[in-house]
C-alpha cells in the first residue's frame, strides 16, 4: 500500500512503532519523508476564539486574590516581596492548567491501559485525586457497554495537512440505540476532565476537533503500520469525567464542522505567518526642501 500526498509524491507504509509520527513543536513529522502536518490541537489553540478563558482567568486570579489577601496586603508594603507576589497572582490560570493536565494525563493513560488490555498502575488506584476519575471511568465502560477498537491512535490528512491522536475508536450499543444508528457503528470519542458536572465543561471546539479525526485519511497502528481511516459515524462522543461522575456528551462532528475546522486552520496559519508581516513601521512626514536647506 502507498499513500499519495497533494503534490503527489508517493510515500512509503510506515513499519514499525519509531515510524509513528509524533507531535514536536506543533507539527507532526512523518518519519523516512519530508512530509510535516500541523498539530490539530495547535491549529485549534491558535484559531479558535476561546473569550471563555479570558473570564475564568480574570475568575481564578479574583479568587487567589482573595483567598490570600493578607499577605498579598502585607507584600504590596515591602518592594523585594511585592513583584514576587504580583508574579505569583498573575500565574494562577498557568498553575491551574498545569494541575489539570497533570490529571488530564493520568486518565488518559488509565484509559490507553485498560483499552491495551493491561492492569491499570496501583499509584493511580490509590491516589486519592485520580481514584475517582478511575472508578467513573470504568463504570462509563461497563453501563454504556464500551467495546474500544483503537486508543491514542496518531491520524493524519496529508491533503488539508494536518494529524493528531485521537483519544479513542469505540462501539456502544446503547448509544447507538439512542442515536438510531447500527450498534455496530463506530464512533470516535475524547475525554474532558475539567470544569464541573453541572457547568460547562464540553466546548464547541471539541467537535471541530473531533470533526478532523473522522475525516483523516490515515491512521498508525501500534505497529507502525499506515492504514485508512477507518469509517466513523457523525457524531461524536465526548467523556466528561469528573471525581463527582460523569457525562456522555454527544457533539456533531460531520463534514459542515469539518468545513469550520479548516476555516480555523486557515485563521492559525495566519496567525503564525502572514500576521508578523501586516502591520508595518509608522509613516513619518517627507522632509520638505525649506527644512534640508535650514
Amino acid at each position: 500500500m502507498s499513500t499519495t500526498t497533494q503534490a503527489g509524491a508517493s510515500v512509503a507504509p510506515a513499519a514499525g512503532p519509531d515510524r509513528i509520527p509524533r507531535p514536536s513543536q506543533g507539527w507532526y513529522r512523518v518519519p523516512g519523508t519530508d512530509i510535516k502536518l500541523r498539530r490539530v490541537t495547535t491549529i485549534l489553540s491558535q484559531g479558535f476564539p476561546k473569550p471563555q478563558l479570558v473570564f475564568w482567568a480574570a475568575n481564578l486570579t479574583a479568587q487567589d486574590a482573595f483567598a490570600t489577601l493578607p499577605r498579598l496586603v502585607h507584600a504590596s508594603l515591602r518592594p523585594a516581596e511585592k513583584e514576587a507576589a504580583y508574579d505569583w497572582l498573575r500565574k494562577g490560570h498557568i498553575r491551574k492548567k498545569d494541575e489539570r493536565a497533570e490529571i488530564g494525563g493520568a486518565v488518559h493513560d488509565v484509559i490507553e491501559a485498560h483499552v491495551l488490555g493491561q492492569p491499570i498502575p496501583e499509584s493511580f488506584l490509590s491516589d486519592d485525586e485520580i481514584a475517582p476519575f478511575v472508578e467513573n471511568f470504568l463504570r462509563f465502560v461497563q453501563e454504556w457497554e464500551i467495546e474500544f477498537e483503537a486508543s491514542e491512535m496518531v491520524v493524519g490528512n496529508l491533503t488539508d495537512g494536518w494529524a493528531g491522536t485521537l483519544d479513542y475508536l469505540f462501539r456502544s450499543a446503547p448509544i447507538a440505540r439512542l442515536l438510531k444508528v447500527p450498534p455496530t457503528t463506530l464512533f470516535v470519542g475524547d475525554t474532558k476532565t475539567g470544569g464541573e458536572l453541572d457547568e460547562k465543561g464540553v466546548y464547541p471546539e471539541a467537535g471541530a476537533q473531533m470533526s478532523a479525526y473522522r475525516r483523516a485519511e490515515v491512521c498508525w497502528l501500534r505497529d507502525g503500520t499506515q492504514v485508512p481511516m477507518p469509517k466513523v459515524h457523525t457524531v461524536g462522543i465526548v467523556l466528561h469525567l469528573r471525581p463527582e461522575g460523569y457525562r456522555p456528551m454527544p457533539l456533531k462532528c460531520g463534514d459542515d464542522v469539518y468545513e469550520a475546522f479548516l476555516h480555523v486552520q486557515q485563521v492559525a496559519e495566519f496567525q503564525r505567518v502572514l500576521a508578523k508581516s501586516v502591520v508595518g513601521e509608522a509613516l513619518t512626514l517627507p522632509t520638505t526642501s525649506e527644512e534640508r536647506a535650514a
